[in-house]
């Protein structure tokens, strides 16, 4: 699922950039486990009933969606970003609005839907632990920045993005509903007590990588990726405290070349028997309220969308005002 945030040259893109066929749809993601589930998903229903092929591509890169509406190159239709990215870019001109007529939002979580997009799905960061590789897990934010109870590297998430800032302050006493606005001072002071213990990642796959091994045995993970770790045979145990909510989204690029096509794309991946079927297969939350009732119980239970006793909502329209000022502090700590 993510991501570098790549500024890449205009001239390379206008370089490279091949005009899509009126036969196909372009559908960027983040590779790997997500977008193969999309694709198996979404996009070979959508070809089944329309003919119209979905060519994938990605990874999804910021600077070059960009680049491709200002140039008027775009060569995306449909591309999977993140919640607060969205809720930015739709400010900025860089979307087309949705079409409400074919999208049926009626169904969506309203947490997730925009003028200028819809949730592809919704994940949580919790605490991920190898129950093996330590003599205990932590079970709370505040446990897992405990470095004398629970000694030993720890794992976050490298990129400015919600969740680690959120994780620091509810470690630190913060109420879950005093969160915003961010006190940007007071995460980083937290941050500093176990910054030389973090060790950073920067898509899934690492992030399960440093788990399995016990690199770092304990930290901060996509929910998605616990359930997978789970199932492949490491004694992977997963606190739901307090865990946070983020989404993915669904949006079209401004000028994308295949308008209607790339409505009625989102219209089927946002429904509920493709929203559920995601769902079985990536352990992320659907983001269309019928999908649980097509799960079978063991499954709809581990998803996000059923542990909100404790649930906390990032606020994505927060992050959206503030990325770029959060983005260069963030980068600017991790790089002292």
């Amino acid at each position: 699922m993510k991501h570098t945030i790549a500024f890449t040259a205009l001239a390379a893109i206008m370089a490279v950039a091949i005009p899509a066929k009126a036969e196909t749809l372009v559908f960027s993601s983040w590779g790997g486990t997500t977008q193969d589930a999309q694709k198996a998903a979404w996009a070979n229903s959508y070809t089944e009933k329309t003919g119209l092929q979905v060519v994938q591509d990605g990874p999804t890169d910021y600077g070059k969606l960009k680049a491709m509406v200002e140039a008027n190159q775009v060569t995306w239709d449909v591309v999977d970003v993140e919640g607060d990215y969205a809720a930015q870019a739709g400010k900025n001109g860089l979307l087309e609005k949705l079409d409400f007529s074919v999208i049926d939002k009626s169904k969506l979580d309203p947490r997730f839907v925009t003028d200028y997009s819809v949730g592809s799905f919704y994940y949580s960061f919790v605490i991920g632990c190898n129950a093996d590789a330590v003599a205990a897990c932590p079970k709370t934010w505040a446990d897992l920045f405990d470095t004398a109870k629970f000694p030993g590297k720890r794992t976050f998430y490298k990129w400015s993005a919600p969740g680690v800032i959120e994780a620091a302050l509810l470690a630190d006493g913060v109420a879950a509903d005093k969160l915003y606005p961010l006190d940007l001072d007071r995460a980083f002071k937290k941050l500093d007590t176990i910054k030389s213990e973090i060790i950073w990642w920067s898509g899934g796959a690492q992030s399960q990588q440093l788990l399995a091994s016990a690199e770092a045995p304990f930290g901060s993970l996509w929910n998605g990726r616990m359930t997978a770790l789970a199932k492949s045979g490491v004694n992977a145990e997963t606190s739901w405290e307090q865990n946070i909510t983020a989404a993915d989204s669904l949006v079209v690029p401004k000028g994308a070349p295949n308008l209607e096509a790339a409505m009625k794309f989102i219209a089927l991946a946002t429904s509920a028997e493709p929203q559920a079927a995601l769902a079985k297969a990536t352990g992320y939350a659907p983001i269309n309220l019928e999908s649980a009732k097509l799960m079978d119980a063991e499954t709809a239970k581990s998803l996000p969308d059923q542990q909100t006793a404790s649930q906390v909502n990032a606020d994505m329209s927060y992050w959206a005002e503030n990325r770029d000022a959060i983005g260069e502090r963030w980068y600017a700590w991790q790089a002292k």
